[in-house]
């Protein structure tokens, strides 16, 4: 099982890392979603891999198991909010980087208009400043499911204290 307090690496790093097209890939996708470093990026591709090699496995099933268990698949991947409502196994195997990037805390929290960069959103999540509902999240890689986007707002603490004239 292993020692709780033994960290294991969450991410697998690219085969070729100094590819000259694949570093320019890889800094503009961080530039532009804010990442910290290219881990949490490797970290997002680790996740597609994962989904798209269940995917690719279903797709391999024949029966009615198959039927059943595709179905649960595409729940979970909707209620995640990575596809569609009414999103095929194809749609799967299409599924982009972006598609997972777009579901980061920090993404969705800049697109809402809660901070004017998604540095900043960064920021505010680790600062503590952001909430789901009633629970403060302070993992801006925080991956939110499609009924907790509209719950995202700034702590009413916080809008208090950008008010208050210095």
């Amino acid at each position: 099982m292993g020692d709780p307090k033994k960290q294991r690496r969450k991410f697998e790093s690219p085969r070729h890392p100094w590819r000259q097209d694949q570093i320019e890939a890889e800094l503009k996708l961080i530039g532009e979603y804010g990442l910290r470093n290219k881990r949490e990026l490797w970290r997002c591709h680790t996740i597609l891999s994962r989904i798209r090699g269940i995917a690719r496995s279903l797709l391999g099933k024949s029966g009615e198991e198959k039927v059943k268990l595709e179905k649960e698949f595409l729940q979970s991947l909707t209620r995640r909010g990575i596809l569609p409502e009414n999103a095929t196994i194809d749609h799967v195997l299409d599924l982009n980087i972006k598609d997972i990037l777009e579901r980061r805390l920090q993404t969705l929290t800049y697109r809402k208009g809660l901070a004017k960069t998604v540095h900043q959103a960064r920021q505010l999540i680790s600062h503590g400043h952001i909430k789901i509902g009633s629970n403060r999240v302070y993992s801006p890689s925080y991956l939110v499911p499609k009924v907790q986007e509209q719950h995202i707002r700034l702590d009413t603490r916080t809008e208090a204290a950008a008010k208050r004239p210095e």
